[in-house]
């Protein structure tokens, strides 16, 4: 019997995504992307210092800081005001490493940005939804700098996005929503690039073990899903740019 999702949505459909472009006037690039009932602000400001490894390679930077607002889960999350949890410093992290990835940072000598990605609403997938707002919020940013003559040429290589798929029991799922997360039997995040390259995999057996066929499964649904993420960041950068 297969696994009745919300919405009659098909095992294989992705969240509705919706974009609201410059939604913070005052960074260089910024976005309000939703994904389902996830809502996630993206924006990108050019950071006061440049780190000193960049400095030495002749490179520029950028970094990521993600936050879960309190109001953005039911219970209320608890506001991290001096130290962010271990949580959140794992996600930035991720964020980070995966906009470097299609970076040509020697193209952004001198220039450090940070993405702040802060969670309005949590359900189910904030890291890749941040990941797939950031890239829309970047390319933005780039323009701007390219407008201001701080960069001489876009430095972005490929696109990037991020999507979640699952088992739950014998139902393989795309993109899952918090409810399914949480019965998942096996969960996965997948970053990949344009190229068709896969960035980063983070899976787990939440309550058994997978086999490589299993593998090998979410990983073809994942790229599929995030085929359509990368239409839909073309068609709104598009407009846009």
């Amino acid at each position: 019997m297969s696994y009745l999702r919300k919405n009659n949505r098909k095992y294989d459909e992705i969240r509705k995504v919706t974009v609201l472009p410059q939604f913070c006037p005052a960074a260089l690039g910024s976005v309000l992307y939703s994904c389902g009932n996830t809502k996630v602000i993206c924006a990108v400001s050019q950071a006061t210092q440049i780190p000193q490894h960049a400095i030495d390679k002749g490179i520029g930077w950028i970094t990521a800081e993600y936050t879960l607002l309190p109001y953005a889960t039911n219970p209320r999350t608890e506001r991290r005001n001096l130290r962010p949890d271990g949580r959140s410093v794992e996600i930035q992290r991720l964020i980070g490493r995966s906009l470097r990835t299609v970076l040509n940072l020697e193209a952004m000598q001198g220039v450090s940005l940070v993405v702040d990605c802060d969670v309005l609403q949590a359900d189910g997938g904030t890291r890749t939804a941040a990941i797939s707002g950031a890239y829309i919020a970047l390319q933005l940013a780039i323009k701007t700098l390219l407008k201001q003559n701080i960069i001489a040429e876009n430095p972005v290589k490929a696109q990037v996005a991020a999507i979640s798929i699952g088992y739950i029991e014998n139902n393989l799922l795309l993109d899952l929503d918090y409810e399914e997360d949480s019965r998942c039997d096996v969960d996965m995040n997948v970053v990949m690039d344009s190229n068709n390259n896969v960035i980063e995999i983070q899976g787990t057996g939440e309550k058994r073990s997978f086999s490589t066929n299993e593998l090998e499964s979410m990983l073809l649904l994942a790229q599929d899903g995030i085929q359509k993420i990368f239409k839909i960041q073309n068609d709104m950068l598009k407009l846009s740019l």
